[in-house]
């Protein structure tokens, strides 16, 4: 190892904080799949960390794929998912490459984009407007329309078409491209790192999200799966799922295993998703956030 004493010392003591903060993130998620493959009945009994399984017993998942909100849960939060990231790539992307070039009153409508990121109408003109006005209630399209467009996420992908020099873009409108021509087939696939970062940007927040379907929707049968999820934490609405699990102690050590087994069923599928987009994050982000 290189460099004088201090360094050395800064560099370990680095890195031992780095594997703290390691352990602290991924050991609550380790907790929960520990705890969903274990005895409900021995789970219920233990205290304090949990290293290994408690027995070993899938059926709290099993239970979980049986219920069907979980079902159902799924396939509305897949056709939020695919459906509202689809749109807001395309207005994002639009949006963005119109602010990136240069016309009369650019930067009034910059500013008056930037200026929702601080203020808004409030809750309840929103909640009027969704459903009074635009009739988008107790439909997944409330899910998707209002929430066409992250401002943030605009900024980002501005800049980094602000970053892709002019000479090429005027090649090719020499060449006879027009503005759609340019945007789709020169700008986008020069810009694919910072496509992939609003993938799983947008995408994250579809998956996560529950509060405007708490809001707008009254249908079971369209709730995504983190209200359902909400539902059994939060609420602890276990109760259709352990019917006929004997007497109450059973009831209730069982929906104990419930609840970390719904965690797991709802948290693996986005985190299978970060492997294939992390090549392209820090380099998305990095060339969206600083304009050269």
């Amino acid at each position: 190892m290189k460099g004088t004493a201090a360094e050395r010392l800064f560099d370990i003591g680095n890195t031992i904080l780095m594997l703290l903060l390691i352990v602290c993130t991924l050991y609550p998620f380790y907790y929960v799949f520990m705890a969903s493959i274990s005895d409900s009945n021995l789970l219920i009994q233990h205290t304090g960390l949990l290293f290994r399984p408690l027995g070993f017993n899938l059926g709290a998942f099993k239970k979980v794929i049986e219920n069907p909100n979980i079902l159902s849960g799924y396939r509305n939060t897949f056709i939020i998912l695919v459906a509202g990231t689809a749109v807001n790539l395309l207005f994002t992307t639009l949006g963005a490459y119109a602010l990136s070039r240069k016309f009369m009153l650019r930067k009034f409508i910059m500013i008056a984009i930037v200026f929702t990121m601080y203020f808004s109408g409030g809750l309840i003109p929103t909640y009027l407007l969704i459903n009074n006005y635009l009739h988008l209630g107790n439909s997944l399209l409330a899910l998707i329309i209002p929430v066409a467009v992250s401002t943030w996420n605009l900024i980002i992908m501005r800049t980094s078409f602000e970053a892709i020099p002019e000479t090429l873009l005027e090649s090719a409108k020499i060449d006879g491209a027009g503005e759609f021509r340019i945007l789709f087939q020169l700008v986008v696939p020069l810009s694919m790192p910072v496509i992939a970062v609003m993938i799983l940007y947008y995408g994250v927040a579809h998956w996560n999200s529950w509060f405007n379907a708490m809001l707008f929707l009254s249908d079971r049968n369209k709730l995504p799966l983190q209200l359902i999820l909400r539902e059994i934490l939060v609420q602890n609405s276990t109760d259709s799922m352990t019917t006929g699990t004997g007497n109450a102690n059973d009831t209730e050590a069982i929906g104990q295993s419930i609840k970390y087994a719904t965690i797991m069923v709802a948290t693996v599928p986005i985190l299978v998703v970060y492997p294939f987009l992390q090549r392209y994050f820090v380099k998305g982000v990095m060339v969206g956030a600083i304009k050269e």
